[in-house]
C-alpha cells in the first residue's frame, strides 16, 4: 500500500514496529517523497491519537490516513480467551476509531477535506471459522465507515474502507500451511488464486484519489470473487 501510495504521489508517515523497507527508501528518495517512522503502540487510544499528531506535524498536513495495522487469532469459540478477545477490539476497532477521529480533526482545521480508508475484511459479510474476535471487529469496521460517513461527507472527508479476501501475507500464514485448508479456500476463488498485496493496494490508491470523491461510506471487497460464489 506505501509503494504505491508512494507512486501516485503521496509523501508517506508510516506507523509501524520495523524500519523502512530499504526498496521503498530509495524509491521515496528517487521520486523526492519524503518518508517518516512513528512508532506507537496502537492498543493504547493515546498512543494511537499521538501517532496521527506526530506524522501530521511532521509533514506539516495530512491528506489521506490509511488504518491496516490488525491482528486475527484462531480459538474455538467456547475456548476463546477474554484477554485476546480484547487485544484484537484494542487494536482492529478502537485504535482505527480514534486514529480516524483524529485525522478528522485535522482535516476540518486545514478546511481541506482528506480521505479516510479503513481495512476491513470478506469476514466483515460473513463470519468466518475460529476467529469470533476478528470477525466481529471487522462486521463493526463495516458498520463504523458508513456511520463517520454519515457526519464527515458533507466536510469532504471520504470514509470508505476495502475488505480484502484470502491475500498471501503474514496473517494467512498459518491457513496456507494447512494443505487441506489452503486447497479449499483456493477451489472457492472465482479468479483462481489468492490475492497478491498489489491487488489490495490498488483499490487503497483510488479510495484515496480525486477519482473516489463521490464515494462514502463503502466497504469495496477485493477478494477475486470469493462472496459472490
Amino acid at each position: 500500500m506505501a509503494a504505491r501510495l508512494l507512486r501516485d504521489g503521496h509523501h508517506l508517515a508510516l506507523v509501524q514496529r520495523g524500519d523502512v523497507d530499504p526498496g521503498l527508501r530509495a524509491a521515496a528518495e528517487t521520486a523526492g517523497r519524503r518518508v517518516t517512522v512513528h512508532r506507537a503502540d496502537l492498543t493504547e487510544p493515546a498512543a494511537a491519537r499521538a501517532a496521527v499528531e506526530e506524522a501530521a506535524d511532521a509533514h506539516g498536513r495530512l491528506d489521506a490516513l490509511v488504518l491496516n495495522a490488525g491482528r486475527i487469532d484462531r480459538h474455538p469459540a467456547a475456548d476463546f480467551p477474554l484477554d485476546v478477545w480484547e487485544a484484537t477490539l484494542a487494536l482492529n476497532l478502537t485504535s482505527p476509531f480514534v486514529m480516524a477521529q483524529t485525522a478528522a480533526r485535522r482535516f476540518m482545521a486545514q478546511g481541506s477535506g482528506g480521505r479516510i480508508v479503513f481495512v476491513a475484511s470478506v469476514l466483515a459479510f460473513q463470519g468466518g471459522i475460529l476467529v469470533p474476535a476478528y470477525a466481529a471487529t471487522k462486521g463493526a469496521v463495516r458498520q463504523l465507515v458508513m456511520a463517520l460517513a454519515n457526519e464527515w461527507a458533507a466536510e469532504g472527508i471520504g470514509v470508505n474502507a476495502v475488505a480484502p479476501g484470502y491475500v498471501e501475507t503474514e496473517l494467512t500464514s498459518a491457513l496456507r500451511a494447512d494443505p487441506e485448508r489452503s486447497a479449499a479456500l483456493g477451489a472457492r476463488i472465482p479468479a483462481g488464486r489468492w490475492a497478491q498485496p498489489e491487488d489490495v493496494a490498488g483499490a487503497v490508491a483510488y479510495l484515496c484519489s480525486p477519482d473516489a470523491a463521490y464515494v462514502h461510506g463503502q466497504t469495496l471487497p477485493v477478494d477475486g470473487g470469493w462472496l459472490g460464489r
